[in-house]
């Protein structure tokens, strides 16, 4: 079997090119003024300075532009909140992206829920959250969000099957497995805590790795046939799943890098451009 490659990096790239054009109306439509998605980085974690730079990069690249909003370390969760409302209502603003992790010292899960709705282009607060769980409009989390766009883009047939996510975060496994279930596959939900975790993953016709640890999903326990998709990333090159032995005997898999990752970034400005053409009209 030659497993189809599910190459999240060109289907980023040929997004962008349609953005480009979506932009290119905003702005004439509005005075020239381009879409603004404004990040938020608090404290000097290298990688998350290193994820926000290349979010900035892949709004330039579009046409759009951002607000880089730099906080230091030791700022506190009512400083956090009060640059967020300042964002709120400021009308050149389309889209809040709040980098996580924030400090330890910082209510994280109260900064999220003070980005607005209409800005929440990352798809973090648990109004966002309810409202996609319920099969309503909202901007989903950008990683699952991305996931289900490459399963979409390579016509991988979700109904009916049975998906196994492998973890439970609030930005990627537990919207990730509502998204599946809305897609009206079957899911299991599993974790560290889970019991015959290999069992279970054996069942899954799609499996999700998501649990932050490299290559914790053996391939051993991938039935032939399956769908994997790896959204982890980690020193070295390598996921949550032993990708090397399946790929000669799964249906489909996202390389890494290469798969999910470009997909999480072009999900959150493809998110942008769309909050941008509501607000301005």
């Amino acid at each position: 079997m030659s497993a189809l490659i599910l190459d999240g990096k060109s289907l980023a790239a040929k997004t962008e090119a349609e953005l480009s054009q979506r932009v290119a109306a905003l702005k004439a439509a509005n005075n020239g003024q381009a879409p603004i998605l404004a990040t938020i980085l608090v404290g000097g974690d290298p990688a998350s300075a290193t994820y926000v730079k290349m979010k900035q990069n892949a709004c330039k690249r579009v046409g759009m532009e951002s607000i880089a909003v730099e906080m230091a370390h030791d700022t506190s969760t009512e400083q956090l909140l009060a640059k967020i409302e300042e964002l709120n209502n400021n009308p050149d603003c389309h889209g809040i992206l709040l980098q996580h992790p924030t400090p330890k010292q910082i209510d994280e899960r109260a900064c999220f829920d003070a980005i607005a709705l209409a800005k929440d282009v990352d798809g973090v607060t648990c109004l966002g959250f309810g409202r996609m769980a319920m099969n309503e409009e909202a901007y989903g989390s950008a990683t699952p969000q991305g996931i289900m766009r490459i399963l979409e883009g390579y016509a991988i047939d979700m109904s009916g099957k049975h998906a196994v996510v492998v973890g439970r975060s609030p930005i990627l496994g537990k919207p990730m497995a509502l998204m599946l279930l809305n897609a009206n596959a079957t899911v299991t939900i599993c974790h560290s805590k889970t019991q015959n975790l290999p069992e279970l993953i054996k069942q899954a016709d799609i499996l999700v790795g998501a649990v932050g640890r490299p290559e914790f999903i053996k391939a051993e326990w991938i039935k032939d046939g399956a769908v994997v998709v790896d959204a982890g990333y980690h020193p070295g090159g390598v996921g949550d799943i032993e990708l090397a032995p399946l790929v000669d005997r799964v249906a489909a898999y996202t390389p890494v890098p290469g798969g999910v990752g470009p997909m999480t970034i072009n999900t959150l400005i493809l998110q942008s451009v769309a909050a941008a053409e509501k607000s301005l009209g």
